[in-house]
């Protein structure tokens, strides 16, 4: 298996991304080739920082680097040597199986989509990120890629979801939640409304509209949103997670004994805080495209890059594209090119 990293993406690139790709290559064998793309210069004396360079990492020269300010569609097209998009290319030429960044997210989302194209019967693609509950991991789709979605695109991101959750996390019957502001199929804005009725004729295990506290109170496995309330939920989530943790230990050391009680309870701590860290889940893949894309967090540890890097991986293991394109061909959904609303036909046999 072949691996891209775009070695000049994130905020603290280029040490990051070599720390964690070199972590990555020490745990996981099934890495044959991985791919340093940017500036080699800067990825060789960061790599040497090391010890010598692996047999297993070649350098992809490439001039620039997206920064947070360019706007996605520019950043592709003016920016043609950037680090993402040399990094993107070898996943369309054949020569990686896997891109992973931690850049730009928008400029990772353009580049994947215009230069790879989308799998067969999917119109958006949808990152699919990995929140944890006390009984369970769900996937949120999406979580910023497609900010003005319709139905279809929802419908296609609860299949989607449901692959992802059954083949890489390995739930059998997948539950898949439309989040909403109600429990009630009457609830909601005009989109949730018509994805209500359109997953309700997909041969998904749909439980119906969630709301914010059923995210971890009563969890799905799989919970589908457009990308501005997926986007906001993935970033609230966070916060609060982080707050809580800050708060907690603020708490503890207003007293000797909160402090005594904290160390006897180290264990349970040292698991919830490992259990709601991000580095642990690494990336988000971004599904319906035509090769495997993974996007990190932008402010990633070396710890987060190994785990983004450890996600492409397994969706190469497990083919979640070739089972995406079935699943989304038995589902008998498509595109009406010239309809305002989606439409369910079934599969035409050949």
């Amino acid at each position: 298996m072949k691996i891209a990293l775009d070695g000049m993406g994130g905020d603290f690139a280029p040490q990051n991304p070599v720390a964690g790709a070199l972590q990555a290559l020490k745990e996981y064998p099934a890495i044959e080739k991985l791919f340093l793309v940017g500036k080699e210069s800067l990825l060789k004396e960061e790599v040497l920082k090391h010890g010598s360079v692996p047999d297993k990492i070649e350098f992809v020269e490439a001039s620039q680097v997206v920064e947070m300010s360019d706007s996605a569609i520019d950043a592709v097209r003016r920016k043609k040597d950037s680090s993402i998009s040399r990094a993107v290319d070898l996943v369309a030429d054949g020569k990686a199986d896997a891109v992973v960044s931690a850049g730009h997210t928008g400029a990772a989302v353009a580049a994947t989509t215009i230069k790879l194209r989308m799998l067969p019967g999917v119109e958006r693609p949808g990152i699919a990120t990995v929140l944890p509950t006390e009984t369970n991991l769900f996937v949120l789709i999406d979580a910023g890629a497609n900010i003005e979605a319709k139905p279809v695109h929802l419908g296609q991101y609860a299949i989607m979801g449901s692959v992802y959750s059954e083949y890489v996390l390995g739930y059998a019957k997948p539950r898949v939640g439309l989040m909403s502001i109600g429990t009630e199929d009457v609830k909601g804005n005009e989109l949730t409304k018509e994805t209500f009725k359109l997953l309700g004729s997909l041969p998904i295990h749909f439980r119906g509209n969630v709301e914010g506290h059923d995210l971890f109170e009563n969890p799905v496995e799989v919970v589908v949103t457009d990308g501005f309330v997926g986007n906001v939920m993935l970033k609230a989530t966070e916060s609060i997670a982080s707050a809580m943790m800050h708060w907690l230990k603020h708490e503890i050391e207003k007293s000797p004994i909160s402090m005594l009680g904290a160390f006897l309870a180290k264990s349970a701590f040292q698991n919830i805080k490992k259990k709601t860290n991000y580095e642990e889940y690494g990336g988000s893949p971004l599904l319906g495209t035509n090769g495997v894309c993974i996007i990190a967090h932008g402010s990633s540890t070396p710890k987060a890059i190994k785990n983004a890097i450890r996600v492409g991986v397994e969706s190469v293991q497990h083919k979640i594209n070739p089972h995406i394109v079935e699943r989304i061909q038995a589902c008998g959904l498509v595109i009406a090119k010239d309809a305002a609303k989606p439409t369910v036909a079934p599969l035409t046999s050949p």
